[in-house]
């Protein structure tokens, strides 16, 4: 299975995804975590992002595009994958459904966390990353609504949007996507 987790910052997305992928047996790609790893470890992509992440920014459509794609070439993920923190914006889901078709390969569902803002910026502060403060928050759930929730609408149409309750319990949503996605939990 190929699947696209979507939501604000605090959403919910880390803890579904691993439940997700522990029960299907496909890798994790959290690309907001290989991105920390690849700036901690002063690689040329690293360098490249560091400035954006460190401002709370997004991270350019072109690095952004190739460096999923290096992802996506991975033998681990030949079987299936779940994406986390890509895309982010319309233009990159429409990049990533061609470099699918290149791949011969498929995305099943876009899962989408609905949570409230209030909601968002209250989970995130109550986590303890470096990069969650106040100001950098603030900036991500702004690019939230500007950026990636476009996305919604380009994934609705094509009949691939799982619009989830992402203010239920973490057991509450994990039995919604079992459900949906036909998963015995």
């Amino acid at each position: 299975m190929r699947l696209v987790i979507l939501g604000g910052p605090g959403a919910g997305k880390g803890t579904q995804a691993q439940l997700l992928c522990r029960d299907l047996g496909i890798p994790c790609l959290d690309i907001g975590q290989i991105l920390r790893q690849k700036i901690k470890s002063d690689t040329e992509l690293g360098r490249q992002a560091k400035p954006y992440v460190e401002q709370g920014e997004l991270v350019p459509d072109e690095i952004m595009i190739q460096f999923v794609r290096q992802q996506l070439l991975e033998p681990n993920v030949a079987k299936g994958w779940l994406l986390d923190g890509y895309p982010r914006t319309a233009f990159q889901a429409e990049e990533l459904d061609f470099l699918l078709e290149d791949l011969e390969q498929r995305l099943n569902w876009a899962i989408y966390f609905n949570v409230p803002e209030t909601v968002l910026k209250q989970r995130s502060l109550g986590r303890s990353r470096a990069d969650d403060q106040p100001e950098i928050v603030e900036r991500r759930i702004e690019l939230f609504y500007q950026r990636t929730v476009p996305i919604l609408e380009y994934y609705e149409p094509r009949g691939r949007l799982l619009d989830i309750n992402g203010e239920q319990s973490p057991e509450q949503i994990y039995q919604t996507l079992c459900q949906h996605l036909n998963i015995n939990s």
